[in-house]
C-alpha cells in the first residue's frame, strides 16, 4: 500500500454546537455527556477509503462568534473545513455563514473543501430553529457538501470526516484536471 496521505482539517463553528463531540465520537467512539468548553485540541486518526490510507489531523477549535478573528493557523496548511452549527440555534447557523465569509476573505474565492454540518438533529422537532432545506441551500451556495447529524451517532460522525476527505480529493482533482498536474 502506498504512503498514507496527510490531511489537516479544521472544525469551526459557534460555541456549544458540538464540534468537540463530533470529533471525539469519530476519533475515540465516545460521546461526552458534560459540556466542557474547548480552547483548542488536535486529534489524529488513520483511516482507509477505498485503496487509499489517510492520516487525518483534526483541529478542534474554540467556538467562534461574529467578532472572532481567524488565525493564520486556521488558513495556512489546511486541506479542508468542517463547519458546524446546531439545528436548534439560528444564531449558530448565521455565525457559520459569517465564518465562511471570513474564510473566503482569508483564502480567496477559490474552491474550499467544506462540509457544512447541522448538528443535534436528534433533539425534539419543536426545538429546531434551522430547517434542513436552509442548511442545504447555504451549502449549495458555497459549493460545499451538507449533512445533518447527531454527535451521539458514531456512524454519522464517521460519514462527516469521510466526506471531508472526499471533498478535499474532489477539489484537488478539479485543479489537476485544468492543469494536467499530478498530486503527490
Amino acid at each position: 500500500m502506498p504512503m498514507p496521505k496527510f490531511r489537516k482539517v479544521v472544525i469551526l463553528g459557534y460555541r456549544s454546537v458540538g464540534k468537540s463531540s463530533l470529533a471525539l465520537q469519530f476519533v475515540k467512539g465516545d460521546f461526552p455527556e458534560e459540556y466542557d468548553p474547548t480552547i483548542e485540541n488536535t486529534w489524529s486518526k488513520s483511516l482507509v477509503l477505498g485503496t487509499d490510507e489517510f492520516d487525518l489531523q483534526l483541529v478542534d477549535t474554540a467556538g467562534q462568534d461574529e467578532y472572532s478573528l481567524l488565525p493564520h493557523s486556521f488558513v495556512l496548511g489546511i486541506h479542508g473545513y468542517v463547519l458546524v452549527y446546531s439545528v436548534t440555534s439560528l444564531k449558530s447557523f448565521q455565525i457559520a455563514n459569517g465564518i465562511h465569509t471570513k474564510l473566503q476573505d482569508r483564502r480567496g474565492k477559490s474552491l474550499m473543501p467544506i462540509v457544512l454540518v447541522g448538528n443535534k438533529n436528534d433533539l425534539p422537532a419543536q426545538s429546531r430553529e434551522v430547517k434542513t432545506e436552509d442548511g442545504k441551500k447555504l451549502a449549495d451556495s458555497w459549493g460545499a457538501a451538507f449533512m445533518e447529524a447527531s454527535a451521539k451517532d458514531p456512524e454519522k460522525s464517521h460519514v462527516i470526516f469521510t466526506k471531508i476527505i472526499e471533498e478535499i480529493d474532489r477539489v484537488e482533482s478539479s485543479f489537476c484536471d485544468d492543469r494536467k498536474c499530478q498530486v503527490m
